[in-house]
């Protein structure tokens, strides 16, 4: 069988690289891509592409150089993303921008250019990471929960449109896992004459430690292999904890204010 080619953006650390190591390992020949790449001079796990997802010139000169030299594309892997934390009063609508710009547009505008290969080559796989806070409207997370529910919904669409062109779409929604996502993430800084200073300090430092107390993110690497080799893959698919799998499922049953409630307890609000 022809090998597989992948393209995972942000693929130089995180969920990506773990991804990209994984499939790899499958034998996938694997491309990932790093907003600079100066700085991942000895990087040698995988090929590695600049690109900026903001950037249509360098989504287009990369999607380009692998099939120029590939001669197809087979899997995108919509990765790269950015966090954002704050009361939603206080985050400033510049760094709301910027996070929509990498979490929803993004993703967009790697997707438009490589479909005209997928649809040259009838089929090709689209994965794109979104988050079990899409799910759900977070405190001090809204802004970050907003553009993954975005990207959950534009997926569902493009999924239809491109369906009889032999390509499979899905979203994959982690949970919390051991990454680097907190040290690259907006956050809108704990004011001292913030009314909202204590209940934004204390759901800060939840974040934080969740993150840092995470699972291994080989997890969503598996996952995205089974989406892959899926004949007929699900629209949505969610990895995490338990109980982080189960707070969707609450969402879905529960009425609205019950679950408000419990995400207040959750959050000491």
């Amino acid at each position: 069988m022809e090998q597989k080619v992948v393209l995972i953006t942000g693929g130089s650390s995180g969920i990506g690289k773990s991804i990209g190591l994984y499939l790899k390992s499958k034998g996938f020949k694997v491309y990932g891509t790093t907003r600079n790449l100066a700085k991942h001079e000895h990087f040698e796990i995988f090929d590695l592409l600049q690109l900026n997802v903001s950037d249509k010139e360098s989504i287009v000169s990369a999607v380009n150089k692998i099939i120029a030299k590939e001669g197809r594309l087979d899997v995108l892997v919509n990765n790269a993303g950015v966090g954002i934390t704050g009361p939603i009063e206080e985050t400033p609508p510049e760094e709301v921008h910027k996070a929509f710009d990498t979490n929803v547009y993004g993703p967009l505008r790697v997707a438009q250019a490589v479909l005209p290969q997928m649809r040259k080559q009838n089929g090709g796989v689209i994965i794109n990471i979104t988050s079990i806070a899409g799910y759900m409207g977070l405190p001090y997370r809204g802004i970050y929960s907003a553009t993954k529910s975005a990207l959950s919904i534009l997926t569902e669409a493009l999924r239809m449109e491109t369906k009889t062109f032999g390509i499979k779409i899905a979203t994959l929604a982690p949970g919390d896992f051991a990454t680097n996502i907190a040290a690259g993430r907006y956050h809108s800084p704990v004011l001292e004459s913030s009314p909202y200073k204590e209940p934004y300090g204390n759901t800060l430092k939840m974040m934080n430690e969740d993150v840092s107390n995470g699972d291994d993110p080989i997890s969503v690497a598996k996952q995205v292999l089974g989406i892959i080799e899926s004949s007929n893959p699900k629209v949505h698919y969610k990895v995490g904890s338990p109980l982080q799998k189960f707070s969707v499922v609450l969402k879905s049953i529960l009425p609205d204010k019950v679950y408000e409630k419990l995400l207040l307890n959750h959050y000491k609000l």
